[in-house]
């Protein structure tokens, strides 16, 4: 049975491939197929780089500052977030290597890189807040990164995906630690 020109899409020439594949090898994991504009995407990547960056900062400043009645348990939970999001940093670092660019860790120009703010601390509720007003935007963040990576970087777009549900478990956390805090005066 002969295949249609839909089916050639899928079935390339093996051959062709791997005559490709051996003249390409100075771009490691970026193939002639990538569908993405390269440059634009190693940049927004820096600029969610930068933002995890700030909040492992943030949040490990807010483990470490926190003091009250339950200082204990925020603390815990701060230091789970930073975890999570030194963990998130690791993976886009990772991927604007496989892309060919080279992760940006230079503190200078962090702020102006991230979307999220370092933000001034204060309260127990208060970090609670910044950090919710921190996740929030990630979460818009992230959600437009994908919009953006869509079909044209898969494997990107996969990575942002499993970062946004993770930050959206961080934007639920601290609502709920709020909430908790207008039905009772644990929070101070």
């Amino acid at each position: 049975m002969a295949a249609d020109s839909n089916d050639n899409y899928f079935l390339r020439d093996i051959k062709k491939l791997r005559e490709a594949a051996k003249k390409s090898l100075d771009e490691g994991a970026v193939t002639q197929n990538y569908g993405g504009d390269l440059k634009a995407s190693i940049e927004l990547l820096q600029s969610a780089l930068a933002t995890e960056i700030v909040c492992v900062l943030r949040y490990t400043m807010n483990a470490i500052a926190v003091a009250g009645i339950n200082s204990k348990s925020v603390a815990a939970e701060f230091q789970e977030h930073a975890a999570d999001e030194q963990r998130h940093m690791t993976e886009i670092a990772d991927r604007i290597d496989q892309l060919g660019g080279t992760p940006n860790f230079d503190p200078e120009g962090l702020a102006s890189r991230s979307a999220t703010e370092y933000g001034p601390g204060g309260t127990l509720v208060d970090m609670v807040k910044q950090n919710l007003v921190a996740e929030r935007i990630a979460v818009e963040h992230y959600r437009d990164l994908i919009r953006y990576f869509s079909d044209k970087d898969p494997t990107t777009r996969l990575m942002l995906e499993h970062i946004l549900k993770d930050e959206e478990d961080h934007a639920t956390d601290m609502h709920d630690l709020l909430v908790a805090h207008e039905g009772t005066p644990m929070l101070s």
